[in-house]
């Protein structure tokens, strides 16, 4: 697992005590301490134990997520969202995880960072994106995670430490969400503080598992038809992005150390894969470009930077217009970014990223039936696309269209049941359409999905009182409600 600072400190002590319970039943155990030399990472997957079978596994990642999720600063970019998330499950099919059902969440922070939960929970930190120089290296990353799961190196350590009889009840798992949000001294103290082992065994895989994954992520590159030897590649940036912290380097590369003798073992084993020709896909660098404009704190610096990017010579020339364009929407310069933009298009003229650009610079630019019926029809050719999904329902919302936005995303939670940002738009959608009950019952899912069961409860009471009369939607209510009460006696007993 690839481990990093990360944006906001979560103060375990401040966790109501049934989160806490939660949390501390996810582990049994510690790791053993290893050799500064050794790769130190946290442990989490299995192969076979009969302590956790795979939808233990799953209710476990999935109640983790939630509390996550209420922790941290999600991306909500849905065409980076879809990129990532079709990339993985691409790996998924070409790796041994058995249990396909995957949720990726995307952090906002600038740092090195990639991990796996049990159950299929992935995330990365999309800083990650502006470190890895191909889509190679980033898939080296998520291969790398996705074999930690399918190898069940959670599972089988909590067995190995059940055995060694080395009980610790205090929660790996919300040591993982302490080091993925911030990862440094503070977050350590917190956890210090409400556990009695220590954070930096818990936190540690063993280098066997490490090995494991190591070779197994390369295998799933070389199925999957990606450049095995970019592991290694991504191991060499890891290790010069090290040298530019001097004395003070962040806790994931002091406690996750990337060694010569690591790097060399992944060239070697790259060496034993036939030689092809690999080319890089340009959608990656498309998304590097999004990720680095995010960054850029205005809109007028953004055009600066991507200016001087476009004057240089480049490796990736279309990714820097790409930028610039995006940049030069954000900065209201419209006459420019359209002729820019429609260089692009007319190299690329089937390429979303760039028909959704341009539906981005017709709604800023006030041309909302244009952008409406671009959105349109690229959704007739993609159904179910989510960046176009959530991009028309915003040009509906933009037009004063409220109910046909609200169709649109009502039908879109079918097709993304577990993504906050579409119910978070959902409910506002909602409530722009006059559909008061629909607010309530967008937010009680909303609240779901980020482990606020309570407040999720709580809206769907102020719902019933507003459908008496209609049997059917207060039935649906009312056994909703249960069900959030089992979801929360459950998280008590997990």
């Amino acid at each position: 697992m690839y481990l990093h600072q990360g944006a906001t400190l979560v103060d375990v002590k401040s966790l109501k005590l049934p989160l806490l319970l939660l949390l501390a039943t996810l582990l049994t155990g510690t790791a053993n301490a290893q050799t500064k030399e050794e790769i130190q990472l946290p442990e989490l997957g299995d192969a076979s134990s009969a302590l956790f079978s795979l939808e233990k596994e799953y209710q476990l990642g999935r109640a983790w997520l939630r509390v996550f999720r209420s922790r941290v600063e999600a991306i909500n970019d849905p065409l980076l969202q879809d990129y990532v998330e079709e990339l993985t499950y691409k790996l998924a099919t070409h790796s041994e995880l058995k249990d396909r059902r995957l949720d990726i969440i995307i952090v906002n922070n600038r740092a090195i960072n990639a991990f796996a939960v049990p159950g299929g929970v992935l995330g990365i930190h999309n800083g990650l994106l502006l470190q890895a120089e191909t889509e190679a290296q980033f898939a080296s990353v998520m291969s790398h995670e996705l074999a930690h799961l399918s190898q069940r190196h959670f599972a089988r350590s909590v067995e190995a430490q059940k055995r060694n009889a080395i009980p610790n009840m205090a929660g790996l798992l919300a040591g993982i969400i302490l080091a993925a949000t911030e990862g440094g001294s503070t977050g350590m103290a917190a956890i210090a503080a409400t556990q009695a082992a220590s954070l930096q065994n818990q936190l540690r895989y063993s280098r066997l598992h490490e090995q494991e994954a190591d070779r197994e992520g390369m295998q799933t590159m070389a199925r999957a038809g990606m450049d095995p030897s970019a592991a290694a590649g991504m191991f060499e940036v890891m290790q010069q992005a090290s040298r530019y912290y001097g004395n003070r380097p962040p806790e994931f590369l002091l406690t996750h150390p990337v060694t010569e003798s690591r790097i060399s073992d992944a060239r070697n084993r790259s060496r034993q894969y036939p030689r092809k020709m690999y080319t890089d896909n340009a959608n990656f660098q498309l998304m590097r470009a999004r990720v680095e404009l995010s960054f850029i704190e205005n809109s007028k610096e953004a055009v600066k930077r991507f200016r001087a990017k476009v004057a240089k010579p480049s490796r990736f020339p279309d990714a820097d217009e790409y930028g610039l364009v995006l940049a030069l929407t954000a900065n209201s310069e419209f006459d420019e970014a359209q002729s820019r933009l429609n260089t692009l298009i007319q190299a690329s003229p089937n390429e979303i990223s760039y028909m959704l650009a341009q539906a981005e610079l017709n709604m800023a630019s006030g041309q909302l039936l244009e952008a409406i019926n671009l959105l349109e029809g690229a959704l007739s050719f993609t159904p179910n696309s989510h960046p176009i999904s959530m991009t028309l329902s915003r040009a509906y919302l933009l037009a004063n269209q409220p109910h046909k936005a609200e169709a649109l995303l009502e039908q879109h939670t079918k097709v993304k049941p577990n993504d906050p940002s579409v119910w978070f738009l959902l409910a506002e959608t909602n409530g722009l359409a006059g559909n008061i009950v629909g607010v309530h019952r967008s937010r009680a899912e909303y609240f779901v999905l980020n482990g606020v069961l309570d407040r999720a409860a709580r809206q769907l009471t102020y719902a019933l009182p507003l459908v008496k009369g209609d049997n059917l939607t207060s039935a649906k209510i009312k056994q909703r409600i249960v069900q959030i009460k089992q979801m929360e006696a459950q998280m008590k007993n997990l």
